[in-house]
């Protein structure tokens, strides 16, 4: 791919990216809150890491679509970070920022409602299935692996690359917020925009997409493993 810069900030790239995001955003409202309560059993079954594996392909192929014709390295962040204990240091202590928000954020939420954040996508089981293990695996998978490494090259990635000139801060808080929205969550959308900030602050220490996507792999991977093995 060529490396011209101005190739890389041309304003229809980024008004490409906003224009998806603002589709998913609105598909995926639209999907939580059509009426219709989902299966209780998603997580136990093939056809929904299946379909996880089409969706996350095609955002993909999307993403790179706006990306063509930029140096791919230099617009993902695809480099390893100056100094890996450094990164992984402030991977933890971002981490722990992120667990102990939820944390208050939910038993302060509980003070006043029933409501729980992680019970609103649907998606965490209420607990283990030994005789339906493949098909957790494949969405484990899939949640855990798949999910975090498309959903960083999207936005720490490209969204990120594409607002950074206007500011470090500006990428930071713009990602995290469209990350926040692009859930279509309404109850845990606070935890998830806190979640964009540690993402986004973090690619913006490290200069690195990589730190962003180990951190966003574990965080939905304790999740998941939680969600099977004390409720």
């Amino acid at each position: 791919m060529p490396t011209n810069r101005s190739a890389h900030h041309a304003p229809w790239r980024l008004i490409a990216w906003l224009v998806f995001m603002l589709l998913l955003t609105a598909l995926n409202y639209a999907g939580q809150h059509a009426g219709d309560d989902p299966p209780d059993d998603l997580a136990y079954r093939y056809s929904t890491a299946i379909l996880a594996v089409v969706q996350y392909g095609i955002f993909l192929a999307i993403v790179a679509l706006i990306a063509w014709g930029t140096p791919t390295r230099e617009t993902f962040a695809l480099r390893r970070p100056s100094s890996w204990t450094r990164a992984l240091g402030l991977l933890g202590a971002v981490l722990a920022v992120i667990w102990l928000t939820s944390l208050v954020y939910a038993g302060v939420l509980s003070l006043f409602t029933d409501t729980n954040p992680s019970d609103e996508q649907n998606l965490v089981p209420d607990g283990w299935d030994s005789s339906r293990a493949g098909a957790f695996v494949a969405f484990f998978v899939a949640v855990t692996f798949l999910g975090p490494i498309v959903e960083e090259l999207m936005f720490r990635g490209l969204g990120y690359g594409l607002f950074e000139p206007y500011g470090r801060w500006t990428a930071i808080l713009v990602t995290s917020l469209v990350f926040g929205l692009y859930h279509g969550l309404l109850v845990a959308l606070p935890v998830l925009v806190v979640v964009g900030l540690g993402l986004a602050w973090l690619r913006a220490r490290t200069s690195s997409i990589y730190p962003p996507m180990i951190l966003h792999i574990v965080f939905n991977g304790v999740a998941l493993i939680a969600s099977v093995a004390f409720l």
